[in-house]
């Protein structure tokens, strides 16, 4: 289908075909069109089936067709990472470049002058907020941000921020709308929660399923049985078997990120790092450095796994084991997307493979064990029933409240 087919205005078809959109994605097939008829949306859709033109299109093209207040803030998008947050604002200005709708990114991590901009912002009026929870609690605890002109909350990777422990901060923004509204959820798994705050917030929604909880089957995935000590030296040994030119290394921990990083530094690999100590502007910089090519390697944590939308990313290496199934296939899924080729390869070490045999049984499949180049030494056997897990309770404590501002254009 294509977005003319849509009943999209022609403000907003000039910066979808700017940005190089030819046709609607499936998500935005059955989500677009149930918005612009003022439905409420319950969507499960996985990152990378363009959820989020899925929504900003419409709620945009309400905003320019509908009567609404342009002092007031008409649209809140609730995130649960700074980088999302400015993912879904970059987007809003590619798309929205030929409208007359304003937006702005609020998260925290900046500075006061960045605090003080989104105040300005949020006071003066903006069509389109984007927010982390903790941000936006803070501004409201000051007692200056008016969101009963609210009309559209929108909901984004709603199950991580229930994850992260944001349900109380969510349900306290919330009572700072007006009850009339229209509600978006979206979401890439509807755990039993999930469908809790659904029936809180929507209205005889709408329902839509996107989200397949398996891999691209372009996705070619192999697993390395290995010790701890291995993997670093292995991963450098593939990283030089073939010509890269965009690589997502995830860990589990910052300082795993942080060794690793400075290891393939000291062998002259073109490699950043990206984690929640890093300054607003340092993580900025990193992610266009390597959107532009001018990294082939980027080693981060988990906050990476979920909405960043950077394509041709050809090699995703798990340097541990994720903590659940679902979370591997969103580091996974950073590869073969628009229908590209990707791999993807995973490190097993003993006290991790019972785990990882748990992701195996939610994929209905066993992931090949591919054979460690003799020079390395002796591997260990996989026989995750031998092991004990060495799994740890989830930490979701940094990025989700955290973040700062991206732009603004006070009409």
């Amino acid at each position: 289908m294509t977005f003319k087919e849509l009943g999209l205005t022609d403000s907003l078809l000039a910066g979808i075909d700017s940005m190089g959109y030819k046709t609607a994605t499936p998500v935005q097939s059955q989500v677009i069109q149930p918005i612009l008829a003022g439905k409420d949306i319950i969507a499960s859709a996985q990152t990378g089936t363009g959820k989020t033109a899925a929504f900003l299109l419409p709620i945009v093209n309400k905003i320019i067709t509908e009567p609404h207040d342009e002092n007031k803030i008409n649209a809140l998008i609730i995130v649960p990472t700074r980088e999302l947050a400015i993912q879904i604002a970059d987007n809003m200005e590619g798309l929205g470049y030929f409208t007359n709708v304003s937006c702005i990114a609020v998260y925290g991590g900046g500075d006061g002058n960045s605090f003080t901009a989104e105040k300005t912002a949020l006071t003066s009026g903006c069509d389109i907020v984007v927010c982390t929870p903790g941000r936006m609690i803070a501004h409201l605890n000051m007692g200056y941000v008016n969101l009963k002109e609210v009309k559209y909350l929108v909901l984004d990777e709603a199950d991580r921020m229930l994850d992260m422990g944001f349900q109380d901060e969510l349900m306290k923004i919330i009572s700072f709308l007006a009850p009339t509204r229209q509600n978006l959820l979206f979401s890439a798994t509807m755990p039993h929660k999930m469908r809790e705050l659904a029936r809180k917030l929507l209205t005889d929604p709408v329902e839509i399923n996107i989200a397949v909880s398996k891999p691209p089957e372009q996705i070619v995935q192999n697993a390395f049985v290995v010790y701890e000590a291995q993997k670093a030296p292995l991963i450098k040994y593939l990283l030089k078997l073939k010509e890269y030119t965009r690589v997502i290394i995830f860990c589990s921990k910052k300082q795993n990120v942080k060794l690793l990083t400075a290891d393939l530094k000291r062998s002259k690999f073109k490699v950043e790092e990206i984690h929640s100590d890093l300054m607003q502007d340092q993580r900025e910089k990193v992610m266009q450095d390597f959107r532009n090519k001018n990294l082939t390697i980027l080693v981060a944590t988990d906050i990476l796994s979920r909405g960043i939308d950077i394509d041709e990313i050809e090699l995703v290496i798990n340097y541990d084991v994720p903590n659940d199934g679902e979370d591997y296939i969103h580091r996974i899924g950073r590869t073969a997307r628009a229908q590209s080729q990707g791999t993807a390869f995973t490190f097993i070490s003993p006290t991790e493979q019972r785990k990882f045999a748990t992701i195996e049984t939610l994929l209905e499949k066993s992931v090949i064990k591919a054979e460690v180049p003799a020079e390395f030494g002796e591997t260990p056997a996989y026989d995750p029933a031998a092991y004990k897990s060495a799994e740890k309770p989830r930490n979701f404590s940094s990025g989700g409240n955290k973040g700062g501002k991206k732009f603004w254009k006070k009409k």
